[in-house]
């Protein structure tokens, strides 16, 4: 696979996550989201679109940073299943706080998250450190939903 495929390949399975999120998110975003008692500063609905669309970017550039170093390197290997991980439980997020309606399960999955990115920003940087400064903004991010998240869960007990 030649490198423009490789690059939009990762880009496409990034923006893909967010895009299979969406059907959970929005059915929720309405109705059961609305009334929640949030923190005064959980930010305005349309701004997570933007952010996570740009994150979702900058991601897939900086697994594609790796992966071009060949997979047959054992360390490319391991931060890319590290980088699947955390895209999965990044997926899975969305299911557990607007499907299920569960942000106790959502906070732990983020926390678990949280780890994940950590781990595959240690492996990229091994790798490439420009990947690995890809990510940052996603953590970043990620840290300030964990806050919120757990804003969300002490005030609706």
């Amino acid at each position: 696979m030649n490198k423009s495929l490789k690059l939009i390949t990762t880009i496409l399975i990034c923006e893909g996550v967010g895009l299979v999120s969406v059907p959970f998110t929005v059915s929720s975003i309405q109705n059961w989201y609305s009334y929640l008692n949030k923190p005064s500063f959980s930010p305005l609905n349309w701004i997570f679109g933007p952010v996570w669309t740009t994150l979702y970017l900058m991601m897939g550039v900086s697994a594609y940073l790796v992966w071009v170093k060949g997979l047959e390197n054992k360390k490319v290997r391991v931060a890319l299943t590290l980088f699947l991980l955390q895209l999965f439980l990044n997926f899975f997020w969305s299911i557990l706080f607007f499907g299920f309606h569960s942000p106790m399960l959502a906070l732990i999955d983020i926390i678990l998250l949280w780890f994940a990115i950590i781990f595959s920003i240690l492996k990229f940087y091994s790798i490439s450190k420009n990947a690995s400064y890809l990510l940052i903004p996603y953590l970043l991010w990620v840290s300030f939903a964990f806050v919120l998240n757990l804003s969300i869960v002490a005030l609706n007990i």
